[in-house]
């Protein structure tokens, strides 16, 4: 019943999509950047985040926004294919217009994150005010790149799907990470081919931390899975099911957002 009002009533008009999985890229992927962004121009969101594991979307992001007429952001993620921790990467990628660096993903295990590789990359997260996004890194990881991004003033950070088998942040973790970021809990977890997460346990996080500084997006895109605007709806009507109110739902897919990206 709810998908039907979904289409009808509550669209997912000035939604922001923070995690979404485009091409071309080394895995299948069900969307192009342009397509992606086509189709949430017509669901009149906000805007799109399109992430790659492996090379910077700055510059893509800017070319499927000259051709849809609809806002993409870019990024870049800081994996072995781009230097690792690389400086220059980021200062490019700032440079083309990008807005958001995540910390290494498909790479994490193969990188050490110290006070002494990470201070130049953080300064210019600073200096550029871009989002601070912390990939796949471990709780402990994830903490000491909060207290130095506290010490430098960094303000627009996101904890990627904490509760994913690759971070497995505890509630209580994510409690002491909410006082300095934003949640990010994405729907792909509770896919069979991915984490096969009840979304109750999404729900009750939300509900635990405080939907203030919780987001929700999909990490969808790839080729197995939805678009990604349909995993956004499917989203919705999980954590509705699970006792999440559309107002807090507009907080978490609309506000925060807009509060790192737009603002």
């Amino acid at each position: 019943m709810f998908m039907e009002n979904l289409k009808d009533k509550y669209t997912l008009e000035g939604f922001i999509d923070t995690h979404i999985h485009t091409s071309p890229d080394i895995k299948p992927r069900i969307l192009n950047d342009i397509e992606a962004a086509y189709g949430a121009k017509q669901e009149k969101m906000g805007a799109i985040v399109i992430k790659s594991h492996v090379e910077s979307t700055a510059g893509r992001a800017q070319i499927a926004e000259k051709i849809s007429g609809f806002k993409v952001i870019g990024g870049v993620c800081l994996n072995l294919s781009v230097g690792g921790l690389n400086p220059d990467a980021v200062k490019v990628t700032a440079e083309l217009g990008g807005k958001i660096v995540w910390f290494p993903t498909i790479s994490a295990s193969d990188i050490s994150i110290t006070y002494e590789n990470i201070e130049n990359i953080l300064n210019i997260i600073a200096e550029k005010e871009l989002v601070l996004a912390t990939g796949h890194l471990k709780p402990e990881d994830i903490f000491l790149l909060l207290d130095y991004a506290k010490s430098l003033k960094i303000k627009k950070i996101i904890i990627n799907h904490p509760l994913t088998g690759v971070v497995g942040a505890t509630v209580d973790e994510q409690k002491e990470m909410s006082k300095y970021a934003y949640l990010e809990h994405c729907f792909v977890a509770c896919m069979k081919k991915h984490d096969n997460l009840d979304p109750n346990v999404i729900a009750d996080a939300i509900k635990e931390i405080g939907h203030e500084r919780c987001i929700m997006a999909t990490d969808f895109g790839q080729a197995h899975n939805p678009v990604p605007v349909e995993g956004m709806k499917m989203f919705i009507n999980s954590m509705i099911k699970c006792g999440i109110n559309e107002n807090q739902i507009k907080k978490m897919c609309v506000q925060n957002p807009y509060k790192l990206f737009i603002n």
